[in-house]
């Protein structure tokens, strides 16, 4: 039976975390078994199950195609597949790959072509580890900022004060200019409150703050 787990976990309370910023392929070969690792990012879980068939139709003579991915802050909602190979000799070995290098939003494929040669349980975990180690070398990162988009009004006399705001707050901010000035902050989601009061407190409540509402 396939070895596969699906986890969804609390997320802890930070903004930030890294994920890869590149598609990239590693292979080793080992007693003529042949292990070729794919990374790409991904955001869902759909995302990481579709770049899953999408090498299972490109490699569709192989003999397993192990994988293992994690989304969102600290990867704590995963997933792995032993995909026919011995309990615990590949899909594991890949998860901790991922967290060892300290990414998420990512799925890491490894395709493994049998070479008439058994490996033994140890041998083949470690070969999957290898493999995907190896192709997390070559991934460039990124960083990924949880951001509550919050609509900023304020009075032309406030705009220096707002913008000071803006500049040590918001990851972003777009602006526009009418009756009064308006802006829309990108704020790390931990700090949209510390953000709201010290707008307040900064213009004596004349600049006003509303949550942008999601379509």
């Amino acid at each position: 039976m396939d070895a596969q787990q699906t986890y969804i976990l609390m997320t802890p309370n930070t903004d930030s975390y890294c994920t890869i910023a590149s598609l990239e392929r590693a292979e080793i070969a080992i007693k003529s078994s042949r292990f070729i690792a794919s990374a790409a990012s991904v955001a869902t879980k759909e995302e990481a199950l579709a770049y899953l068939q999408d090498i299972r139709k490109e490699f569709y003579d192989a003999t397993h195609n192990c994988y293992a991915y994690r989304l969102g802050m600290g990867g704590l909602n995963f997933r792995f597949s032993d995909d026919g190979e011995p309990s615990g000799t590949a899909g594991r070995p890949i998860l901790f790959a991922l967290q060892k290098a300290g990414v998420s939003d990512a799925v890491l494929v490894v395709t493994r072509y049998y070479g008439g040669t058994k490996l033994g349980v140890g041998p083949l975990a470690r070969a999957y580890a290898e493999a995907a180690a190896n192709v997390l070398t070559l991934c460039k990162r990124s960083e990924i900022t949880r951001t509550t988009a919050m609509r900023v009004f304020c009075m032309y006399e406030d705009i220096t004060t707002v913008k000071r705001l803006l500049t040590q707050y918001a990851v972003r901010y777009e602006e526009s200019y009418g009756d009064v000035a308006e802006f829309v902050a990108y704020i790390p989601e931990s700090q949209t409150q510390d953000f709201s009061d010290n707008l307040t407190n900064a213009t004596s409540a004349r600049a006003g703050v509303v949550l942008v509402e999601n379509d």
